[in-house]
């Protein structure tokens, strides 16, 4: 029982998580209540965690003994050594010959996203993870490819405010991300990762203020633009950009005044703030176009 807990404590399945912007085509594209649509959007969530999560176990191969010297790192069930790394091989391999296949089967536009982000990972794993600012460019076109994963699947096309908002926020939870690695440094002395020799905090601060006003104002934009309001028959969008703020506001006090934005995913889902803020933008967002 306790290596099952570890195989799924290795895979990571609360960054699962990250790829709810699968959903984004049908909720954007005002589909949600189309079942077919919905159900194909599910499917594609689901491969897309397999491949995920084989990600995560070829990171966490990569990296066993920088997880070692790290605070929390050094407790995956790798670096702690529950799992050897032939036994974590053969499960990234086997997640990989349940989700390829069955993607290809399923979808061949989903099997193209699916194959490509593996191989954009893969390289991310073994040496663009290393090069500063490459490395968060990486992550954040990864998130774009979720929600072309959820395109593929509907056949919603995606609006190129989706697609730059998309970016613009993963890049932020990225930076705020390697901000957390840049104060373990100055307190430890240990390098948690190469491409922290090209980040100060500084230069990630000044990044953070910009990414979030240009989030905010793209944002807003979105929400106000003749095309928008057009589709969706109201000018009233404009009113979800008070949860946007909140959210943004919360992100840079637990970044700046709690100094706790090692993990993204965990942040959302233990902070009571910001779940209340993508919860409400959720319902209102909804309630305004449906």
């Amino acid at each position: 029982m306790k290596k099952l807990i570890d195989y799924i404590l290795l895979a990571r399945p609360w960054q699962y998580l990250k790829n709810l912007f699968i959903f984004a085509p049908v909720f954007f594209g005002i589909k949600l209540t189309e079942t077919q649509l919905l159900l194909n959007s599910v499917v594609a969530f689901i491969l897309f965690c397999l491949v995920a999560s084989s990600v995560y176990v070829i990171n966490d191969l990569k990296d066993i003994e920088k997880d070692r010297q790290h605070p929390t790192k050094k407790n995956r069930p790798l670096a702690a050594g529950r799992i050897n790394k032939g036994e974590a091989v053969i499960f990234a391999v086997i997640l990989l010959l349940i989700s390829l296949p069955a993607s290809f089967i399923f979808n061949q536009q989903l099997a193209l996203v699916l194959s490509s982000y593996f191989l954009l990972n893969l390289a991310y794993s073994l040496k663009f993870k290393h090069i500063a600012i490459v490395d968060v460019i990486i992550i954040s076109v990864g998130f774009v490819m979720r929600i072309f994963a959820g395109s593929a699947v509907t056949g919603i096309t995606l609006s190129m405010w989706v697609i730059l908002m998309t970016f613009l926020i993963s890049l932020f939870l990225a930076l705020a991300k390697r901000r957390d690695d840049v104060l373990i440094l100055a307190k430890t002395g240990k390098s948690m990762r190469k491409s922290i020799d090209g980040y100060n905090l500084e230069f990630i601060n000044v990044s953070l203020s910009m990414l979030a006003t240009t989030t905010l104002m793209a944002y807003i934009m979105y929400t106000v633009s003749a095309e928008v309001t057009s589709r969706f028959g109201s000018e009233n969008l404009y009113m979800t950009s008070l949860f946007v703020i909140l959210g943004l506001l919360r992100y840079f006090q637990v970044t700046f005044v709690f100094e706790n934005s090692h993990s993204p995913t965990k942040v959302l889902l233990t902070d009571r703030v910001i779940q209340s803020a993508v919860v409400l933008w959720v319902i209102t967002f909804a309630i305004i176009i449906y």
